[in-house]
């Protein structure tokens, strides 16, 4: 009877035991898909294999360049000597891109992309543009470091290249805004008064805005909930008219 039960005794053991490490290989195995996980969402979201589409538009000279738009490319995207640097796709709806990479390809990091109701070459008095916020400043998630003031007056320069040519960008507001209000996420037909009055009213920082200039706000999800947004306003400059268009 006692050799019986010291036998059963060790079964269960050993069976503990074969259990334990068992559950130690599986989540051993999680974990290294998720860090394989992460690794390739990072990968793919500081891509840049997409600089080859950028156009040459810097320096003193700041001369227009002709270059190749990948399918449902409406523009570039650039602000200057920061990480927001990238093409800005467009589809006809605002989930086409949300898991989509600008080749086409499915990835988590998405792209960058404008509104589907706004006009694809920016004439529209104000335009939404789209990013998913990001580890390591990709995409949109280097946002973040314009909600310092500091960071903001020293970055506010940039560029926008259309089909159509391309226009200096000026930042001018930071705000933290909400998904639910209309004002700035239903951008169809939206006035630039009626954005400029929003941004007046909760700007965490704001400048200036030059009368009559276009208005584009960069957006991405960031603060407290699901709804919160962290917005980046800027102002669509137009260029010399001789240096023409693309």
């Amino acid at each position: 009877m006692k050799k019986a039960l010291e036998r059963i005794v060790y079964l269960l053991d050993h069976a503990l035991n074969c259990a334990l490490i068992l559950f130690a290989l599986i989540v051993l195995c999680v974990s290294g898909y998720s860090l394989l996980d992460n690794a390739q969402i990072y990968h793919y979201a500081s891509d840049t294999s997409l600089q080859q589409f950028k156009p040459v538009v810097r320096d003193e000279e700041r001369s227009d360049s002709s270059f190749v738009f990948l399918d449902h490319q409406s523009a570039w995207l650039c602000i200057d000597n920061t990480y927001v640097d990238y093409p800005v796709m467009q589809a006809e709806n605002n989930f086409e891109y949300l898991n989509k990479d600008p080749y086409g390809e499915y990835r988590i990091s998405g792209s960058i992309f404008l509104d589907w109701r706004n006009a694809p070459d920016f004439s529209d008095e104000f335009s939404m543009i789209y990013g998913h916020h990001m580890d390591h400043y990709n995409m949109f998630g280097s946002l973040d470091l314009f909600t310092s003031e500091a960071y903001f007056l020293t970055h506010t320069a940039g560029w926008l290249a259309t089909r159509n040519g391309i226009y200096d960008l000026e930042l001018f507001a930071v705000v933290w805004g909400d998904a639910k209000d209309y004002t700035v996420f239903n951008p169809q037909g939206r006035m630039a008064a009626d954005v400029l009055s929003y941004i007046e009213d909760k700007a965490e920082i704001y400048t200036a805005y030059k009368p009559g200039a276009k208005i584009i706000a960069l957006s991405t999800c960031a603060g407290e909930n699901e709804t919160s947004r962290l917005l980046v306003f800027a102002m669509i400059l137009d260029r010399d008219e001789e240096k023409g268009a693309l």
